[in-house]
């Protein structure tokens, strides 16, 4: 599994105001979804290309385009649809799945109440949209869905990741040589004990939409 916290003074600037308790619902989601897109700029590093050639208006050019199968967009219900349009932004021929998932607070185990996805993903390159990456019960549910049904290559992004997130997902991940990827605005000291990243920005669902 690789790991890759971004390292670019925008990227720092917009997580500065994101984790400030004085930042409202629509300046948040303002931000996360520029966030996001700075994001998958380094996410999509490796997204599958084939050589295309196109008429200019001058000469043919050589050049690429994106590789069939489509990549596939996976925001995690619901904090993730935050983090759609700032995906689908870059890659807007992406087609776009959704997984309803839910942490159990008593257990921190992760429960599917929906499901939105393919049947078959064979091929296919998938992005995960998770804003937190804390205990990792949740993404790796997630990641593991997308590969038994086929998926050769995950990626998952999220806002903030925990060190002990990061490495519940490479235990969970020991038996698959696919690649997998978690790209991140940073990673955090900590979790305390209710399971939340410190220092955190707080719970992304409620902050995105507020308390419902």
């Amino acid at each position: 599994m690789q790991t890759l916290a971004v390292d670019h003074p925008l990227v720092a600037h917009k997580l500065t105001t994101l984790r400030d308790v004085r930042t409202d619902s629509p300046t948040f989601r303002r931000l996360a979804d520029e966030l996001v897109t700075l994001l998958a700029y380094e996410a999509t590093r490796d997204v599958r290309v084939a050589e295309a050639t196109v008429q200019t208006p001058l000469v043919p050019a050589q050049g690429v385009q994106l590789a069939s199968p489509k990549p596939l967009v996976v925001p995690i219900l619901r904090a993730g649809l935050g983090m759609l349009d700032g995906m689908t932004r870059l890659l807007p021929t992406a087609e776009v799945g959704f997984l309803g998932m839910i942490r159990d607070e008593g257990t921190l185990q992760a429960q599917t109440y929906a499901t939105r996805l393919p049947d078959d993903l064979s091929g296919r390159q998938c992005y995960v949209l998770d804003p937190m990456l804390a205990t990792g019960g949740t993404l790796a549910a997630a990641i593991r869905l997308l590969f038994d049904r086929g998926a050769d290559d995950v990626t998952a992004l999220c806002l903030l990741a925990a060190p002990e997130g990061l490495k519940y997902l490479e235990r969970a991940f020991e038996d698959i040589t696919a690649p997998i990827r978690v790209v991140t605005a940073a990673i955090d000291s900590h979790l305390n004990e209710q399971g939340f990243i410190m220092p955190g920005l707080g719970d992304a669902g409620d902050r995105l939409y507020g308390v419902v």
